[in-house]
C-alpha cells in the first residue's frame, strides 16, 4: 500500500457499530476479493473489498474477517484469517501481513492461517443460530462475475442449511453511508489531492495537447501523492466529447475555442474523492459558454445548500430540477412552452441535464447508502449538476464533495478547487 497506515481505533469503532445491529448468536462472515486474471499469467490489480476493509482494515487478498460477539469465549469474537506468509511468498511477492501485524491493522487480537478458516468455522456453526451473509444490494451494482464471497455465499448454505440466514447489507448500507470523522479526514486527503492535480493542469493545457496526455499528467500528479490513482475510470471530454455522459476513450486532440469537461479525482486510502471541473482549451471562455457555465455554478451552489439532515433525495432532485429549468429558461435552451407541455415522468429541463445531483460517496465512488431515507449529518454526497448542449458542441458539468452538517450550510471538501470563472482563467494565463 501506498497510504500511511491508519490508526486501527477506526476498524474497532465500525466493527462494534456493525456488530451492534445483528441478531442474537449470530456469525457474519467477510471476504476480500479476488485478484481476476486476464489471461495467460496477468491479473488486473488487486483492489480490496471495502466491506472487509471498512471493517479491518486488511488490504491483501485472500484474507476473511468473523464477527460472532455472542460466542462463548472472548478470543472467538473477532478473528481474522490470512494468507499464511513465507520468505518464498516475501521474496517473489512482497511482504504479506503477519499476525502480530494484522493486530497493528485491525485491532483484532485473534490471527489464524487462511487453512484453518473451515475447521473454526465449524465450531463457531456450532454455537450459532444465524449467519449474515455479505450480498451486494447497491442500487447501482450489476454483477455477472462471481466473486470470492459469492463463492463462499453459495458454499456455506450448502453445508450448514439448518441455520438461520441473514443479510449484512442493510445494516452496512446504513453504518457506511455516516462517516467517522477519520473516514471525513481520509477523503479530505483525497480531495486535497485532487485538487494538487487539478492545479497541475491549468498550466498544462494548451491547444493541440491531446486527452490522454492531460490523464497521464493527472496519474502522475496522484501517484507522487501517495495516491493508487484514479477514483475512478477518468473522463477527459474535449468538445462535443463531453455529451457523452461516460466518454472514457481518451484519446482526441483538444482544440482552440474548445472546452474540456473533467470528471476527474483521485483515490486515497480507498476512500474515493469525486471532481467535474470544465474549462477553456484556450484558457479564455467564450461569453456564450460562460453563460452556461454560470447557470450550473449556480444550479451547483443552490443545490449544496440543500444537502441538509432530514432532506428526501427524491425531494431533493425535484427541487433541484426547478432550479435548472429557470436557468435553461435564461439560456434560451428552453421555453415557456417546453415547461407547460413537460412531461412530469421526463420533465423538459433533462433534455439538457438527464442525470441525478447527488450520490453517497466514500469508500465506493458511489457508495452505500439508502436513497429512500432522510439525509443525515456526516454524510457525503456528490453536487453535480451539468448542462449539455450537442448542437453547440459543448457540455458542462461542475462537480464538488460535500458533508451534511447537523445544523448550517454543508462543508465543502472541495472548497479550494478552483471553480469560479475568472479563477481558472487567471491561472490558466498566468
Amino acid at each position: 500500500m501506498k497510504y500511511h497506515q491508519i490508526n486501527s481505533a477506526l476498524f474497532v469503532k465500525n466493527r462494534r457499530k456493525f456488530t451492534a445491529e445483528m441478531k442474537p448468536n449470530s456469525v457474519a462472515v467477510f471476504n476480500s476479493n479476488d485478484i481476476y486474471p486476464i489471461s495467460a499469467d496477468s491479473t488486473l490489480p488487486f483492489a480490496q473489498h471495502r466491506d472487509i476493509f471498512y471493517l479491518s482494515g486488511v488490504d491483501q487478498e485472500e484474507s476473511v474477517l468473523l464477527l460472532f460477539p455472542d460466542a462463548p469465549y472472548e478470543h472467538q469474537k473477532e478473528i481474522l484469517f490470512l494468507k499464511e506468509t513465507n520468505d518464498h511468498i516475501a521474496v517473489w511477492e512482497g511482504e504479506k501481513l503477519s499476525k502480530e501485524r494484522a493486530f497493528q491493522v485491525s485491532g483484532i487480537r485473534t490471527v489464524y492461517w487462511l487453512q484453518d478458516f473451515h475447521k473454526i468455522l465449524n465450531e463457531m456453526m456450532t454455537y450459532a443460530d444465524t449467519m449474515y451473509i455479505n450480498t451486494n444490494e447497491h442500487y447501482r451494482a450489476t454483477v455477472e462475475t462471481e466473486t470470492r464471497e459469492a463463492r463462499f455465499v453459495k458454499w456455506w448454505k450448502e453445508r450448514y442449511p439448518a441455520h438461520n440466514v441473514a443479510k449484512s447489507n442493510p445494516i452496512l448500507q446504513r453504518i457506511r453511508s455516516i462517516k467517522e470523522s477519520e473516514e471525513i479526514d481520509l477523503i479530505q486527503h483525497a480531495c486535497d489531492i485532487t485538487e494538487k492535480g487539478f492545479r497541475r493542469l491549468l498550466s498544462f493545457v494548451k491547444p493541440n495537447v491531446t486527452e490522454y496526455e492531460i490523464e497521464a499528467e493527472l496519474a502522475h500528479e496522484f501517484i507522487r501523492n501517495r495516491s493508487k490513482g484514479f477514483a475512478y475510470t477518468p473522463i477527459i471530454a474535449s468538445g462535443n466529447n463531453a455529451n457523452v455522459l461516460h466518454y472514457i476513450e481518451n484519446n482526441q486532440q483538444c482544440k482552440a475555442g474548445d472546452l474540456i469537461l473533467l470528471d476527474v479525482a483521485a483515490e486515497y486510502a480507498n476512500y474515493s474523492s469525486d471532481m467535474t471541473r470544465t474549462i477553456p482549451v484556450s484558457g479564455r471562455f467564450s461569453d456564450r459558454q460562460k453563460a452556461v457555465y454560470n447557470a450550473v455554478l449556480k444550479v451547483k451552489n443552490e443545490a449544496t445548500t440543500m444537502l441538509t439532515p432530514g432532506t428526501l433525495w427524491k425531494q431533493y432532485h425535484i427541487e433541484v430540477g426547478k432550479i435548472m429549468t429557470s436557468e435553461l429558461l435564461g439560456l434560451g435552451l428552453l421555453d415557456k412552452a417546453d415547461v407547460q407541455n413537460e412531461n412530469p415522468e421526463w420533465p423538459a429541463y433533462k433534455k439538457y441535464f438527464m442525470h441525478g445531483t447527488s450520490h453517497h460517496m466514500g469508500l465506493d465512488t458511489h457508495d452505500y447508502g439508502l436513497l429512500h431515507e432522510p439525509m443525515k449529518a456526516n454524510m457525503v454526497f456528490t453536487v453535480e449538476p451539468g448542462i449539455y448542449i450537442p448542437n453547440e458542441k459543448f457540455g458542462i458539468r461542475l462537480e464538488d464533495n460535500v458533508v451534511v452538517q447537523e445544523k448550517g450550510a454543508p462543508f465543502n471538501l472541495m472548497r479550494n478547487i478552483p471553480v469560479e470563472v475568472d479563477e481558472i482563467e487567471t491561472l490558466m494565463n498566468e
